[in-house]
């Protein structure tokens, strides 16, 4: 079991990582924008689904071995770019199906999960992360490390739904009243779509590892 001091600094620790807009929280803000609340909440349940493998794997070793891994590590990283560049350019496709007067049906809870939890699974950075931090409030007398690992990268995670899901409602909320104006809310969603690209490039482009 972690030492309550260690899970408490760790707690901390996340909290000021998390509440800083990184990836997950301009992909989480991108797609209430293009898609409202419902589909940012979706989301953000889909990306933390999509990273809990990443626990396992760090905790159980493997995650070490790709963090260690070059090309697994690129591959990885070109391939979530690339869909997140897919998603936001279908969203700046449909971005007038929101203004119309028959719009289309909402996108199935389902379909929203699978994209998130694509985006979140090929993430490796998540990975990288885990292996650089979680060891650091572990406590090798304290029990079985494999353990200790798991229950701080869950911990994280848990902390990651809370606040993504703050940053959904509120670019959901804005979004909104955005929609009181059919052409205003069209270009919100282009400009969503628009912020999804320009991630998927982003990550396409930096955080080579080093």
């Amino acid at each position: 079991m972690v030492p309550i001091d260690n899970l408490l600094a760790f707690a901390l620790a996340s909290v000021l990582i998390i509440v800083v807009p990184g990836p997950s929280v301009l992909f989480v803000i991108g797609r209430s924008i293009a898609l409202g609340r419902r589909a940012g909440l979706l989301s953000v349940l889909g990306n933390a689904l999509g990273t809990v493998p990443a626990v396992f794997a760090v905790a159980f070793g493997v995650g070490a071995i790709v963090a260690s891994s070059v090309v697994a590590f690129t591959i990885i990283k070109i391939a979530g770019a690339i869909y997140l560049a897919y998603l936001g350019i279908q969203a700046i496709r449909h971005r007038h199906d929101h203004a119309r007067s028959s719009p289309r049906a909402p996108s199935s809870s389902w379909k929203l999960l699978r994209q998130g939890f694509i985006v979140g699974i090929s993430n490796p950075k998540t990975i990288a992360f885990f292996v650089a931090v979680l060891p650091q409030f572990v406590a090798p007398a304290a029990g079985a490390v494999w353990a200790q690992l798991l229950l701080l990268g869950l911990t994280f995670q848990g902390l990651a739904l809370a606040c993504d899901s703050v940053w959904a409602l509120a670019a959901g909320t804005a979004r909104a009243w955005f929609a009181k104006s059919p052409r205003r809310i069209s270009t919100l969603s282009g400009a969503g779509g628009v912020m999804m690209i320009g991630l998927g490039g982003t990550l396409a482009v930096t955080g080579s590892k080093s």
